[in-house]
């Protein structure tokens, strides 16, 4: 097949799509495809062609991972502060593909935008639906339906931008409303770190999500299809999962399968699967929960393309359920939406 994977865009999770997208180009070309990388915030330069590489030309992809999120201002700066997200070219190259894989992450690449685009063009597509999409990257929205259908969730409320307001409950966590990665997330103990935690947020939108703090156990729980993968267990050596502790290696432990008995296995894996359905994703996602010191579960979010970077934990998931790499890649791919297979 001729695959575009699309990774990078402009968002603040770049180069983590970059490293994600590069790893899956590879497996990809292992598997016996013909793979373009693109940029859809860069798109094809005037005069440059579609090349496809196969595994046959020897050229492998690498991007690696900053310690900090990308400056968007000065990215913004260095395209001209175009306002496209989607640069020439780009549609035009996906309309020839048997397959677009989408490897982004964040704005464009997760809240359903560029899934809609993809899809009223006809054009086969990786992943969930702009559907989906949304409903996942929303987390204000994603919340309630959780609630609907009885999966429990941290309290929270929505803090608006130019609108004064106090916590209504402390210890909190301060999180931009559509984004990923633990970007601009913060833990706020106490009021003195309230205005900066919320400055940190807003700079990435104008609406925030304020949620309880549980403290606990994190957890993460992969769904291929109709099937949910083991468990696993998220133990930073510091602090909690933020950017830093996610990407950098050494920064955290990860343990899969999880060291829980079956009875809270299973039922993190039916949460998993119920909030998958409820969201109504695609064919993979990743979900995250945490669990308290008396052993309620409580989740916090769904990702729609979860990271597939060395340290990313769908990949680890799927490992310890007997699934390479190689295989998951192929498995989202044969499972893409339209896909003629």
């Amino acid at each position: 097949m001729k695959i575009i994977v699309l990774a990078g865009g402009y968002s603040p999770e770049r180069d983590v799509s970059l490293s994600s997208g590069s790893l899956i180009a590879n497996a990809l070309m292992e598997q016996g495809h013909e793979v373009f990388f693109l940029d859809p915030w860069l798109g094809i330069k005037a005069g440059e062609r579609v090349h496809y590489r196969t595994r046959e030309d020897g050229l492998g992809f690498a991007y690696e991972i900053g310690g900090e999120a990308p400056d968007l201002e000065l990215l913004g700066a260095e395209s001209g502060a175009k306002k496209s997200l989607i640069a020439p070219g780009v549609l035009e190259a996906c309309r020839e593909a048997d397959m677009v894989f989408i490897a982004l992450h964040g704005s464009t690449g997760e809240n359903g935008q560029i899934q809609a685009v993809l899809e009223a063009y006809g054009i086969p597509h990786t992943g969930s639906g702009y559907t989906g999409s949304l409903l996942a990257m929303d987390k204000n929205i994603s919340k309630i339906l959780m609630r609907a259908a009885g999966v429990a969730t941290p309290d929270w409320y929505l803090a608006e931008k130019g609108k004064s307001s106090q916590p209504e409950f402390l210890p909190c966590v301060v999180k931009p409303l559509d984004c990923g990665s633990s970007v601009g997330v913060t833990i706020v103990d106490n009021e003195e770190e309230w205005h900066t935690a919320l400055e940190a947020a807003f700079s990435y939108g104008d609406r925030v999500l304020v949620e309880k703090k549980i403290t606990g156990r994190e957890f993460s729980v992969g769904v291929l299809g109709e099937r949910a993968l083991p468990a696993i267990e998220i133990i930073p050596e510091r602090g909690f999962y933020d950017y830093k502790n996610k990407y950098q290696p050494g920064m955290t432990r990860e343990i899969c399968p999880a060291g829980i008995d079956e009875k809270q296995e299973l039922r993190l894996e039916t949460a998993a699967l119920t909030v998958h359905h409820i969201l109504e994703l695609g064919y993979y996602s990743r979900v995250d929960f945490l669990m308290d010191g008396d052993g309620a579960i409580y989740c916090l979010e769904a990702n729609t393309l979860p990271g597939m970077t060395p340290f990313s934990l769908l990949p680890q998931e799927a490992k310890a359920a007997g699934i390479t790499y190689q295989e998951l890649c192929e498995a989202i791919v044969k499972n893409g939406k339209g896909a003629a297979l």
